[in-house]
């Protein structure tokens, strides 16, 4: 069964989303921005969400997951929850 490890940002808005993958893209580290700014409880921890298989995150999050290139981060994503960035950090089939 494929597993992969994950890091993400959740936000409220887009706009504040694209500032964030800005902030990222200018050499801003994607832990310390997950730690400020959010709104999830794994920003304590630089967004880390751990290891997860296929089903065990919303759609939304699985499809950007299970595809995109790895270290990359990706987004604005949008979910129930809000606007995500993402950077898968390891994937196994």
């Amino acid at each position: 069964m494929a597993k992969a490890t994950a890091r993400h940002i959740l936000v409220s808005t887009e706009t504040e989303c694209e500032a964030l993958k800005s902030q990222i893209e200018g050499g801003i580290e994607f832990a310390d921005l997950a730690k400020e700014c959010s709104q999830c409880p794994s920003g304590k921890s630089g967004g880390d969400l751990g290891e997860f298989g296929p089903g065990m995150m919303v759609k939304e999050f699985d499809e950007v997951v299970f595809s995109a290139p790895l270290g990359e981060v990706q987004g604005p994503v949008k979910t129930q929850f809000g606007y995500h960035l993402l950077e898968v950090t390891s994937r196994s089939d």
